[in-house]
């Protein structure tokens, strides 16, 4: 898509405050696109609030003339993920179960910040349903498709905040509200060419939004650059958005993990990142590649699910029991898994995370982030997944692998995009210890820029 249609938040604030365009302007021409036939509009949203977003943008057009916009960002719309609340509407999170649920009393604290901040809301995101797959496959509300290849052999999106992802990529709204357990922002970024991000989970209030894990769930943005996901991450986090200072990347030490980071990966995303890390390193950067033995790990406490199998097992168990028929068979399967951990099983799992966490920073604290692929694999072809079961559970273990690992160290990482041999979309994660974000961002938007302008 021309850059023009998808701008950065900086461009879009610039042209707001300088009359080049108007909110309602902004509001029309992403309900345009959604609208589009030839688009993905009607498998990006599972609703559109054209009336409530115009109203939304004339009035932030109004304050604005006022001298009363409420931050730079006022007007500009997005898109929300289909599993937090918002005043009025039934939350379904994907899916067919809570679709007679009773509407929310009140907007998520993640959407009523960014509401107050003037962002306008677009329309409610689709996902996989109740956030459980790395792919962004949903059954019900069907499966938007990757811009790569779109037109003659679609592929997977990336989950679960699919919609979200597309619509920032095909420039339907200029940012995206997501969550991620185990990369449902960075995988959808990594596979749609946009910026996904994850915060330290404590970092983002998660109330208000449907769980899929409450010990890894966590609360991030997926935009078009670090500097946009920084700018909502300080929204997101209660903070005021501040001008993000790239880092030099000359001095830079970045570590490759070479422990599970690097298995199996396609040949496209191990060339794309091979590549990157050279440019990187001619810019300046140290690279360091060595083991990080707690990433070998990570598969062993999740045998039997992980946390998300038994704190989802712990929601559903009685919608399960009542609805099962409903559900999405293949995430039906996984929340199932729950009901094989023991309580003991849960307390030595929550243990054993405690103890990989502070190993796992102190191995970090090294470096100015850990630097990887964000998916072993580019997005695989939705007509191969449909109704092969094996090839979708290998294709969702190797798309959640690397971004989990972070999630399990409570860490904080964001995707950059990158291009593989053939056009092919990759994803390149950094990654710092707890509580790093601001660190993190610095960072990631010195790469970003080595990135663009390394040849």
């Amino acid at each position: 898509m021309p850059a023009s249609l998808t701008p950065t938040l900086a461009v879009l604030a610039d042209d707001l405050a300088s009359g080049r365009t108007s909110a309602r302007a902004l509001a029309e021409a992403c309900l345009d696109r959604i609208a589009d036939p030839a688009g993905e509009g009607t498998r990006a949203f599972v609703s559109v609030h054209r009336d409530a977003a115009l109203a939304a943008a004339e009035a932030q057009d109004l304050l604005r003339k006022a001298g009363a916009a409420p931050s730079p960002f006022a007007g500009i719309p997005i898109g929300v993920k289909d599993l937090f609340d918002m005043a009025g509407e039934v939350t379904t999170a994907g899916s067919k179960v809570l679709r007679g649920a009773p509407p929310a009393k009140a907007d998520a604290p993640a959407v009523a910040r960014l509401r107050r901040a003037g962002f306008v809301v677009i329309g409610r995101n689709t996902m996989t349903e109740f956030a459980y797959s790395g792919l962004g496959m949903n059954p019900h509300t069907g499966n938007p498709a990757a811009p790569f290849e779109r037109a003659t052999s679609p592929r997977v999106s990336g989950g679960s905040s699919s919609g979200g992802a597309v619509a920032v990529a095909d420039g339907m709204a200029h940012a995206a509200l997501g969550t991620d357990t185990g990369g449902s922002c960075r995988i959808p970024a990594a596979f749609c060419g946009i910026v996904g991000f994850k915060p330290t989970a404590r970092r983002v209030p998660r109330a208000g939004a449907f769980p899929l894990s409450t010990t890894l769930d966590s609360i991030g943005p997926m935009a078009r650059s670090v500097a946009c996901c920084a700018a909502m991450d300080a929204i997101l986090s209660g903070a005021e958005p501040v001008p993000l200072a790239p880092r030099s990347v000359a001095g830079m030490r970045l570590l490759v993990p070479t422990t599970v980071a690097l298995d199996g990966l396609d040949a496209e995303v191990a060339l794309a990142f091979e590549a990157a890390v050279e440019r990187l390193a001619k810019a300046g950067a140290k690279i360091v590649s060595a083991p990080f033995p707690e990433f070998a790990e990570v598969a062993t406490l999740n045998a039997k699910g992980g946390f998300s199998a038994a704190e989802s097992y712990a929601v559903h168990r009685r919608l399960l029991a009542e609805k099962g028929d409903a559900y999405d068979p293949r995430v039906a399967l996984r929340v199932r898994r729950g009901a094989e951990q023991s309580a003991a099983d849960y307390v030595d799992l929550v243990a054993a995370r405690a103890a990989l966490v502070e190993r796992a920073a102190a191995r970090i604290a090294g470096f100015d982030a850990l630097v990887m692929p964000t998916a072993a694999i580019v997005p695989p072809k939705i007509a191969d997944l449909a109704t092969d079961d094996d090839a979708y559970g290998r294709a969702n273990l190797l798309a959640l692998r690397n971004p989990t690992l972070i999630n399990m160290i409570d860490g904080c990482a964001i995707s950059l995009p990158l291009t593989a041999p053939g056009g092919a979309p990759a994803g390149l994660m950094l990654a710092g210890a707890p509580g790093g974000d601001a660190s993190l961002f610095a960072v990631a938007a010195g790469v970003e820029a080595a990135l663009a302008s390394t040849v």
